[in-house]
């Protein structure tokens, strides 16, 4: 396997539309990193100009210390996993994952080696001789992933590979996926819109926005350390909350202030937020950071008070859409609490987890 180093690409469409700009990024040997943000941020763009199927504007590009800016796909030692499979429909499973090393002129023998290795791996072995069309979308999808590990090339890229699955499946195949990236040690370079699959599955995440990264980390760290607004909001399902607050500084304290409700910020926070004083601030707090005020152990200079509008029961939790005064948020309970709409909710809020941003430029205060 190899690293895969990307420096100041950038990547601009018909002169003017520019899908991905001067992104810098290193893909550690045997990382598994995961491109993720919104629908036109720019990521599958990224991957397809790492697989030379996109040619870059600007920048460089190099996969196990080799600049392959002016390299073909063929010759680039990468192996791509589509999001619609692209099986050959007349082909047999045996054939589909045999196809590419024929077209090399690889040896019989070591074809059928690595093809029944690979169907073991992904346990595919019993459907060597059907076609697509006899498959399910999990068999397709692992027939599409078999067709790569074959080729047993340096970096794997997967573009939304698990998008036309239904959930169960999606949440099986993510699984199978870690796992081979385990048992291959492979560098795999992974691409989705959905934040849950990037959580669980990377072991580095690349935020994006707008082509532009927003932040590259582990995912406790972006979940618990977000850079931004952006970030924050993203990553984490339900998102996180946001209401536009004052700063107030009373005595030697600050709070977070609305007309609603009024919180103390942590006083290892003060240095952080007391250039803010007298002024408006985004305030952020994860609807698992709040507390029921018959189980909070310090409700001092911490609590909200919130009229229950919508409950949304999901078996092992429910989520509560709540109201104070202007303000609206989202708070997750487990599923013992009990409550109805129209009720008046009071919780503690868990400011150790909380965050502030900036309401102009969006970047984290804490």
């Amino acid at each position: 396997m190899a690293e895969v180093t990307l420096k100041s690409l950038t990547k601009i469409f018909e002169g003017t539309v520019v899908a991905v700009k001067e992104f810098d990024l290193k893909v550690e040997d045997k990382e598994f990193l995961v491109l993720v943000g919104p629908s036109g941020c720019g990521k599958s763009t990224t991957l397809r100009c790492i697989a030379g199927l996109e040619e870059i504007t600007e920048g460089e590009i190099f996969i196990g210390g080799r600049l392959v800016n002016d390299i073909p796909p063929k010759d680039r030692d990468i192996a791509m996993v589509f999001q619609n499979y692209a099986l050959y429909p007349h082909m047999n499973v045996y054939k589909n994952l045999s196809f590419g090393l024929e077209l090399r002129k690889m040896k019989k023998d070591e074809i059928e080696r690595r093809v029944h290795e690979a169907a073991q791996i992904l346990d595919i072995e019993h459907l060597l001789d059907r076609k697509p069309k006899a498959l399910s979308g999990g068999q397709r999808q692992r027939v599409a992933v078999g067709r790569a590990i074959v080729r047993k090339p340096k970096v794997f890229l997967f573009d939304e590979p698990l998008s036309n699955l239904d959930a169960k499946l999606r949440v099986q195949m993510r699984t199978e996926i870690a796992k081979l990236h385990q048992n291959l040690q492979a560098t795999i370079i992974y691409v989705t819109h959905d934040q849950v699959e990037a959580m669980t599955m990377g072991t580095k995440i690349v935020v994006m926005k707008d082509g532009i990264i927003q932040q590259v980390s582990d995912p406790l760290t972006l979940y618990d350390k977000p850079v931004n607004k952006f970030v924050a909001g993203f990553i984490g399902s339900p998102p996180m909350n946001f209401i536009d607050t004052d700063v107030v500084k009373e005595g030697a304290d600050y709070h977070i202030q609305t007309d609603s409700f009024k919180v103390q910020i942590e006083k290892d926070k003060y240095d952080k937020v007391k250039d803010y004083a007298g002024k408006k601030v985004t305030f952020g707090f994860r609807p698992s950071d709040l507390i029921d005020e018959s189980i909070a152990k310090d409700k001092a200079g911490r609590y909200i008070k919130a009229k229950v509008e919508v409950i949304e029961p999901l078996g092992s939790e429910i989520f509560l859409y709540m109201s104070a005064g202007k303000d609206n948020f989202v708070a997750r309970v487990p599923h013992q609490f009990r409550t109805k709409i129209g009720d008046e909710v009071g919780f503690t809020v868990d400011m150790d987890k909380s965050h502030v941003f900036d309401i102009d430029t969006e970047m984290a205060i804490f």
